[in-house]
């Protein structure tokens, strides 16, 4: 978290949640640090994210990626 920008292009940032005014802080403050900041809905669907991060500290620990890589989303 760092360095969020990956050969020249920030990294993908998820942020959930409920209220609205909220979630336009967390995208401005994503967006601020240099994440590409994605509204990923409600809060409900933030569970979601602990799936990813068992991937993430897998390949991490025992995939051979080490711990310098980010999983992202590519828009098209």
């Amino acid at each position: 978290m760092a360095d969020p920008i990956y050969h020249g292009k920030p990294i993908t940032m998820f942020y959930w949640g409920d209220d609205a005014g909220a979630k336009a802080v967390a995208a401005n403050l994503a967006r601020d640090l240099g994440f590409d900041p994605v509204d990923a809905g409600p809060l409900t669907n933030a569970r979601v994210l602990e799936p990813l991060s068992v991937l993430w500290i897998w390949l991490a620990m025992h995939g051979g990626m080490d711990r310098k890589f980010a999983l992202t989303l590519v828009k098209q």
